[in-house]
């Protein structure tokens, strides 16, 4: 698979509706080798429920049938993409591409859970809509990527999106959770100027990925936002524990999330003849997965050291499940067998490469060792040709960066060079102070450089192949590992962090109530707090006796500030956050809606009518 190496959505969504006005989404992460399935019945003529879930899936592929059979009133979910997300790319596949029977069977033979788990075994012909488009989904993805998903090794997950507050697109702009409502009065100043990036101190990529995941879909479950709110008393009452903690979550590889799918994704069968560059990639690529899986079963003891004496819930459900499971000591063993001890994941790209090309330990392979040792004298013939040039041409501060995509090139500060660089040195490019070329030679060097790299990723990948299958048998532990780190990377670098940051009675834990008010007792904006110092509290009172609240004022008084505050303050509630309150105490809210003018004009004296609507859970 490829690597998208960053932050950056990897869904590929598929979508399929039929004339009852329902719509079925299978949602498929590529970096983490897991599904979404969602069917439910689209409520409005704007496919206001759809787009909710595509803005919160950000897909980089959209998967859609022929638009022949929308609703009576509604354009289809085709002309939806074309008009709402003409930059996503957009596949049209084949009406008989969506079966529902095949979904059910992949479903079936894919999934890491059995399907009761998932509530499926029960509901596959209520459920067909999201069935059929997994099935498309699952097909394309084979397709394109040329793999194929190994039996019982995808997390999959069914009707996910209703367990979770729904707030729609326009609501998650207007109340600035991922990106800030007016970016372009900001310039490119560094303050924290929306939700999500003042709490964006997570290590990991997967912990930010899932700090956005809760804060467009906030929890319900009030059992689950109690674990994390116990889980943050603890990390705040201890220093030891929380330091601890913040120190061992370094350990862990920041892509740790991303070593699943090479396990799950399996290449299909190709013939010699195709062999080539593209091959050694996705054999380097599984090797770092390896060396990155190795790295962070190495820091699994320093991790059940800092959780031996935690109490809460999930700090020992984590100790219980991950740290005393006897498995990961077992494939830890398994990979020191083969793989050099002092090998370790790096992100310097040439560190990286040599580490890659010395994973398996020596005399395993005889042809792996040769490769090595060409590898090993086209790296010192170039550094040699680096030194030549620094004498022959008085650069004593030549140096020789690397890079994946050129290999090695010379950087000559543009101080050093008096007149014109000799003709030997090509393709001058001038960057900053410095000044970026290289020579025949070295492009003849960095060619046979990385020819022996690759021949040794393809020789390595042969030796590996034992080790695969085994860590493949035992996917769901590391699927498992992967989801606990992103969560306590989320609590601890996240919300224990942003909360340490600010005095003791800044934050409070709020209380959720099954009957009860919402009441909110001095409670602060969370983003305009970390601006402004001088922020005035507000507070707010509703219950079922007085359950609207209208608020007058002259412009550029605070009326949106405060409804702003109140939602922001109920999101943070809500995915197990603190609060900046006094006192809060919160009845679970199923939805959010919101509509706010952004046309305010002072020299005519015009203002807008800001609305605010929360759907209490039925709990």
């Amino acid at each position: 698979m490829e690597d998208d190496g960053g932050e950056r959505s990897s869904f590929v969504i598929s979508l399929i509706e039929n004339r009852a006005k329902e719509v079925g989404m299978a949602a498929f992460d590529l970096r983490s080798a897991s599904l979404h399935l969602s069917q439910y019945i689209e409520t409005s003529i704007s496919y206001q429920n759809t787009k909710t879930l595509l803005h919160f899936y950000d897909p980089v592929v959209i998967i859609v049938p022929p638009n022949k059979l929308a609703p009576e009133g509604m354009v289809g979910v085709s002309e939806l993409v074309d008009r709402f997300y003409a930059s996503v790319k957009k596949v049209v596949m084949a009406r008989g591409c969506f079966d529902d029977t095949k979904g059910a069977m992949l479903i079936k033979n894919l999934a890491a859970r059995e399907p009761s788990a998932l509530g499926l075994d029960t509901y596959y012909k209520q459920y067909y809509l999201c069935l059929a488009s997994a099935s498309a989904a699952i097909k394309w993805i084979e397709a394109e990527k040329g793999v194929i998903i190994t039996s019982h090794s995808l997390a999959v997950t069914f009707n996910g999106s209703f367990d979770h507050m729904n707030i729609d697109t326009t609501s998650v702009h207007n109340l600035e959770i991922v990106e800030p409502l007016h970016s372009a009065l900001w310039g490119t100043s560094s303050k924290k100027r929306s939700l999500f990036h003042m709490l964006k101190t997570t290590k990991t990529i997967g912990g930010t990925r899932l700090l956005r995941a809760n804060l467009l879909q906030p929890l319900k479950d009030i059992e689950t936002i109690n674990t994390r709110l116990d889980c943050l008393d603890e990390l705040m009452s201890n220093e030891q524990l929380f330091f601890g903690f913040s120190q061992v979550l370094r350990k862990f590889p920041k892509e740790t999330d991303r070593v699943l799918c090479h396990f799950c994704f399996k290449p299909k069968k190709i013939t010699n003849e195709v062999l080539g560059a593209d091959d050694a990639k996705k054999s380097q690529m599984l090797i770092s997965s390896i060396i990155l899986l190795k790295t962070a079963l190495d820091a699994l003891p320093l991790l059940s050291k800092v959780l031996k004496d935690a109490q809460c819930f999930i700090l020992a459900n984590v100790y219980k499940s991950v740290c005393e499971n006897e498995k990961y000591a077992d494939i830890r063993k398994r990979i020191g067998e083969v793989i050099d001890e002092d090998v370790l994941h790096a992100r310097v790209p040439f560190i990286a490469r040599t580490q890659q090309c010395f994973a398996v330990k020596a005399g395993i392979d005889g042809l792996l060792d040769i490769a090595r040792r060409s590898f090993c004298d086209t790296s010192e013939a170039i550094h040699n040709l680096a030194n030549k040039y620094r004498e022959e041409y008085k650069l004593p501060n030549l140096k020789l960066p690397f890079n994946n995509r050129r290999g090695f090139y010379f950087s000559i500060p543009r101080k050093d060079i008096q007149g014109k660089l000799p003709s030997k040195f090509i393709q001058v490019v001038k960057h900053g102070n410095n000044v970026h070329c290289s020579t025949l030679e070295l492009a003849s060097l960095n060619v046979r450089n990385k020819s022996a790299a690759g021949e040794c990723y393809v020789r390595t990948e042969v030796c590996l192949e034992a080790l695969v299958d085994a860590i493949r048998e035992d996917i769901l532990m590391f699927t498992l590992l992967a989801e606990v780190l992103c969560l306590l990377d989320m609590i601890v670098n996240s919300f224990a962090h942003t909360i340490s940051t600010k005095p003791v009675d800044r934050y409070t834990r709020p209380e959720f109530t099954d009957n009860g008010p919402l009441a909110i007792d001095a409670g602060r904006h969370p983003i305009l707090e970390s601006i402004h110092s001088d922020f005035v509290p507000n507070s707010i009172f509703i219950s079922e006796a007085s359950n609207m609240v209208i608020v007058m004022g002259p412009n550029m008084s605070g009326k949106s500030t405060y409804l702003q505050q109140v939602c922001l303050i109920i999101i943070l509630a809500q995915i197990g956050c603190y609060v900046q309150a006094h006192f809060a105490t919160i009845r679970v809210v199923d939805r959010i809606f919101t509509r706010m003018g952004t046309m305010d004009n002072l020299e005519s004296n015009s203002s807008t009518v800001h609305y605010l609507n929360f759907t209490i859970a039925n709990i």
